[in-house]
């Protein structure tokens, strides 16, 4: 049994945050998903109403209690909200070292609310982009952790660079929002530039795409440990894409993917 264990904020819907996590990741076959809560939020299909950010001293001691007894494989770390919280994880996986660490610098919900201050951008890049070992912003957060305007899939690939320069093992620059060949992804290592691309599904229910995504790269991560990075991105790129064309029609604005799609669930809206 491999452990992942997510470092994110909770989602009241369940269709994004901790709760898309821990669905994600027990999607792959000898996974285990660990959870570390860093904020509560108000939140549902419409939006994000409120956010309450959990005090460091109790998001030390989740961390401390996970991982003195689980072996962690890969951490996935999502909301962090503000640089207190952002020093307190990044202190903590400097001392515990886990193998790998999947960064998701979760910003902006898609209805506009901030679930990272202003004022936390710089350190987030110093504390967290270095720990890396694979950071995955979509274009806007892409945008604002390197200052470069992404567009295109040129401006996508300075970007991932620019990450790289920043303290990143690997970035996958996601492309929701290109406006060009929207939905294809980039990864970008020291080595090289890989297009990570599947079929573009028109639909609006994807609340929770980004951590559901992230979450099922980690999972990938930490049980086929011997392959290549770009294999587990494309693996969990085709697993996404089907939770999203089976998307759940939910409540009355964006709904969730659908992480079920494989199992007794697969095709339910049809």
């Amino acid at each position: 049994m491999r452990v992942v264990c997510s470092i994110a904020g909770s989602d009241s819907s369940a269709g994004a945050g901790i709760q898309a996590d821990l669905k994600a990741t027990s999607q792959f076959y000898a996974c285990y998903c660990a959870t570390v809560i860093t904020a509560v939020t108000a939140q549902n299909t419409l939006g994000v109403q409120d956010a309450y950010q959990l005090p460091t001293a109790i998001v030390r001691a989740q961390i401390e209690s996970v991982f003195t007894d689980l072996n962690v494989h890969v951490v996935k770390t999502g909301m962090l909200g503000d640089t207190e919280m952002i020093n307190t994880v990044a202190d903590e996986l400097e001392q515990r070292r886990p193998p790998k660490i999947v960064v998701d610098p979760v910003m902006i919900s898609k209805t506009g609310f901030a679930l990272l201050a202003d004022d936390a951008v710089e350190t987030f890049r110093k504390r967290m982009l270095p720990l890396a070992t694979l950071v995955t912003p979509n274009t806007n957060e892409a945008e604002r952790l390197t200052g470069i305007s992404v567009r295109t899939i040129d401006d996508a690939t300075r970007a991932g660079t620019a990450l790289l320069e920043l303290g990143a093992e690997a970035a996958l620059v996601k492309g929701g929002h290109l406006e060009e060949s929207p939905g294809t992804d980039l990864l970008v290592t020291e080595h090289e530039v890989r297009l990570i691309e599947r079929e573009w599904i028109e639909t609006k229910h994807t609340h929770g795409t980004g951590c559901t995504y992230a979450s099922a790269i980690a999972a990938r991560m930490a049980y086929s440990r011997e392959w290549p990075l770009y294999e587990c991105v494309m693996d969990a790129k085709y697993w996404l894409t089907e939770a999203i064309r089976y998307g759940i029609d939910l409540g009355h604005g964006v709904g969730p993917t659908q992480p079920f799609w494989n199992g007794e669930w697969g095709g339910f809206n049809d």
